[in-house]
């Protein structure tokens, strides 16, 4: 079992910043992948970034030069910088591990709500 806990989401004005950290804790293989994810009203759950154990990184189009991940792996924890937010990246973000051993844990989601 590999627990998720997430915190930094709120509310934020276009062009602002946030930073979202999620602390895994549990059952946690040294392969392991973690990553954010999110899900806005009435669409499709989507990745947003994710980073491998050894630091490879991969973020999507629609955040690239904007949103950055980050991880300590001896705190075992992810971090999503979020830069010049739009109203768009409005969303729940959730927090994501992952291992080919044991399969997908998925933190509660934290709310980011950027206003125009």
């Amino acid at each position: 079992q590999v627990q998720l806990v997430e915190s930094g989401g709120g509310l934020v004005q276009a062009g602002g910043s946030l930073r979202l950290s999620c602390a895994a804790s549990g059952t946690i293989f040294s392969n392991d992948v973690m990553g954010w994810y999110r899900q806005a009203p009435g669409k499709q759950r989507e990745l947003v970034a994710i980073i491998t154990r050894g630091g490879r990184i991969m973020h999507a189009d629609s955040v690239k030069g904007r949103f950055t991940i980050s991880r300590d792996n001896a705190k075992n924890t992810v971090y999503l910088q979020m830069n010049s937010l739009k109203p768009e990246d409005t969303a729940v973000y959730y927090c994501n591990w992952h291992s080919d051993y044991v399969g997908d844990y998925w933190g509660q989601g934290t709310q980011v709500t950027v206003s125009s």
